[in-house]
């Protein structure tokens, strides 16, 4: 089996990226991790990758006049190592759509909701201060706007009485750690299509629901 070669992108601790490199190293798993970038060198996710002799690149976009400039960078390490597809994980730089469409359907992005619902930061907060009953996460396409894209996976949690933001972003990120991996699986095996900007699975049983239960 010829593994898709996959870069993570990260800014921080890169727990996603961590998970999905353990599922990586399955035999059966599609995908190699060849490539940690990151636009901070302190980022603790880098010393994970390198401890795991994964090629690690950190490409600070302050060195860059614009966000075009380091998207080019960014492009050009990205093709020099040869990659396939590209995992956001905690990556907090916005893409420009020019990148974004020079990887088009070969991007995707975990994100702590249930999309459309909560885009951008302080995702958990938000919906305690709504009320919501289920909060989660999502796995989706990238696309130029941000956490926007045809969602690939989402997984639910229950919101309980007690919950703080805290509490309710550990809970979520144990199901990214299950629903990122399954996603970059079913890319890098060539099961997902995007039609009319909606996910396609082939070969789901029954139609694979994109909501996967928490105790999957």
């Amino acid at each position: 089996m010829t593994k898709k070669r996959v870069a993570v992108l990260i800014s921080g601790r890169g727990s996603n990226m961590a998970a999905l490199v353990k599922a990586a190293e399955r035999a059966d798993f599609p995908a190699q991790i060849a490539l940690v970038l990151s636009n901070r060198a302190d980022a603790a996710g880098l010393a994970f990758a390198a401890e795991r002799g994964i090629e690690t690149v950190v490409l600070s976009h302050r060195d860059y006049a614009d966000r075009l400039a380091f998207d080019a960078a960014l492009d050009a390490q990205l093709r020099v190592t040869g990659i396939d597809i590209i995992c956001l994980a905690g990556f907090m730089r916005l893409l420009t759509p020019w990148l974004v469409e020079r990887w088009r359907d070969r991007m995707i992005n975990v994100h702590p909701s249930l999309l459309p619902a909560f885009k951008g930061l302080d995702t958990h907060a938000r919906a305690l201060a709504l009320g919501v009953r289920f909060h989660g996460c999502t796995v989706h396409f990238v696309r130029a706007e941000m956490d926007e894209g045809p969602i690939i996976l989402q997984a639910a949690v229950p919101v309980e009485a007690d919950d703080t933001p805290d509490t309710l972003a550990a809970r979520v990120l144990v199901q990214e750690h299950v629903i990122y991996p399954k996603g970059l699986e079913l890319l890098a095996a060539g099961r997902l299509t995007v039609e009319d900007e909606r996910v396609a699975i082939a070969g789901a049983r029954g139609g694979l629901p994109t909501l996967v239960a928490p105790s999957v």
